[in-house]
């Protein structure tokens, strides 16, 4: 697909971004992908908005019944503003907004129905094939999901737009689409999927594959312990891939120069090795000098500092236990783990 470039005459810092939270399971893990890049955007200056998309998770197979909406979009809130204080950002740029504000307008459901005009069945649920999860035969929910995500862009009145790349296909469509509307194509800005422990990408429906954002120490490190990580294979190692998108983005972040560096003591050395970009760990861990039992130490240390202030944020919170409560009856482990 081509994607509109970020024009050369407006300054990145001046842009505004729109990241869609669409409001489902519990945040996990991976989200420190998407927050790591929520803060770049801020540390630039950008505007970002991240957008609750609580109806779209009502569309997505009822993955969000309508009794729990409001509570999980108080959580995802929450645990979004704790992920990016963890990070260690400037939240005054940000901005949340619920996709219910606006989507239930006249305004919009014009919008809508004008769309559908002219975007095919066929094309609408080709747009959502990777994100809404259905089983059967799709249903016309599956069709409506792309076209409201393509009406947030001009709704939220952003210049770009950013996910992961489950979300080309909706791109493409809007890409595709958007001009004939009458309105401005946005660019768009894709990261890679963080795959879960188990393989596969990391999912808040299976508990193996994912490490919550409430999990104590003695649990994240069990779980990472046991996660699938090959000795010298790259491609679908979740442990590799969490230190490429989080890990040395972090430590750039908290740098003082704004340049990343992760010292390892590699195998057999007494001393310690900097690595400034995944490409030089990549070929460490190819050469099996880097192996599966020193990545997985860095991703459960990291993964500790990350988790423990948000953790201490929710122990702390009843208001936020009762909200996790409200919000995911059904899960029962969101009462705070005993140390």
């Amino acid at each position: 697909m081509t994607a509109r470039p970020l024009s050369a005459e407006k300054k990145i810092r001046h842009y505004h971004f729109n990241l869609q939270e669409v409001i489902r399971g519990r945040p996990h893990a991976a989200y420190f992908l998407p927050a790591i890049k929520v803060a770049q955007f801020l540390s630039c200056g950008c505007h970002v908005k991240i957008l609750l998309a609580d109806l779209h998770g009502f569309l997505d197979a009822d993955k969000a019944p309508e009794e729990v909406l409001e509570f999980r979009a108080q959580y995802y809130e929450r645990v979004i503003r704790a992920l990016l204080r963890s990070v260690g950002v400037d939240l005054s740029n940000l901005e949340f907004v619920r996709g219910s504000s606006y989507q239930l307008s006249p305004e919009f459901s014009r919008d809508l129905l004008r769309l559908s005009k002219k975007v095919s069945v066929h094309g609408a649920v080709k747009a959502s094939s990777e994100i809404v999860k259905s089983t059967g035969d799709p249903c016309m929910a599956d069709a409506i999901y792309p076209m409201m995500q393509l009406l947030d862009e001009e709704y939220l009145d952003v210049d770009a737009e950013f996910g992961g790349l489950d979300q080309r296909k909706t791109f493409a469509l809007a890409n595709d689409t958007m001009h004939k509307m009458g309105f401005k194509t946005r660019a768009h800005l894709m990261t890679g999927m963080v795959p879960g422990l188990s393989g596969g990408k990391m999912s808040s429906s299976d508990l193996k594959s994912k490490i919550d954002l409430i999990d104590d120490e003695a649990t994240i490190r069990k779980k990472v312990s046991k996660a699938v990580c090959a000795p010298r294979t790259v491609a679908g190692n979740g442990i590799l891939a969490f230190i490429q998108h989080v890990i040395l983005p972090f430590s750039a972040l908290r740098s003082v120069d704004g340049k990343a560096a992760l010292k390892v003591v590699l195998k057999d050395q007494t001393e310690p090795t900097t690595f400034t970009n995944f490409q030089q760990i990549v070929s460490a861990y190819e050469s099996d000098v880097l192996t599966p039992q020193i990545v997985k130490a860095i991703v459960q240390k990291g993964l500790i500092e990350l988790i423990d202030p948000i953790r201490k944020e929710y122990t702390e919170d009843e208001e936020w236990q009762d909200i996790a409560r409200k919000a995911y009856p059904d899960l029962g482990a969101t009462r705070p783990q005993k140390e």
